[in-house]
């Protein structure tokens, strides 16, 4: 259910960078195939995104620190361009024109998906603890003498 969730948010934000970014385009007929070829899109980009994105962060990391993260926003825009890629050679007509479009693309997806995530979230309470690790200390009394039980453990 989380996954169908995501991927929801994620259409819905791509359709909104769509929508503002002249760069982005959806060329498709009825309102019916836009939004497939939207939830489509979003799986290809959560797809890139989870395989990816850990690869870059670990490979560009003195970049990340160097740039005070702002080499982040390049990264997206160049993942939502690897997209629109993948989505024509998938035959899906989503297309981003150039790296400013996937660019200013990539922070409208990242804001949208922030403020609809922000709206619908998880609210079944159902997150998984953090993993704790509880450790017994025992205090013994240091008798100045050596304790012949702990010579024979």
């Amino acid at each position: 259910m989380r996954y169908l969730l995501r991927v929801l948010v994620a259409a819905a934000a791509l359709g909104v960078a769509t929508w503002a970014v002249p760069g982005i385009k959806l060329t498709t007929g009825g309102d019916w195939k836009k939004i497939l070829t939207l939830l489509g899109v979003a799986v290809i980009f959560g797809l890139i995104n989870a395989t990816l994105k850990p690869l870059i962060h670990v490979v560009g990391c003195a970049f990340y620190i160097l740039t005070l993260g702002l080499i982040a926003l390049v990264v997206n825009g160049l993942l939502l361009w690897l997209t629109s890629v993948i989505a024509g050679d998938l035959d899906l007509p989503f297309h981003v024109q150039n790296f400013w479009a996937g660019f200013w693309g990539a922070i409208i997806v990242g804001l949208v998906s922030w403020v609809l995530n922000l709206i619908v979230g998880d609210k079944d309470g159902k997150r998984e603890p953090p993993v704790m690790r509880v450790v017994r200390v025992e205090l013994t009394p240091r008798l100045g003498r050596l304790d012949s039980s702990a010579i024979q453990r």
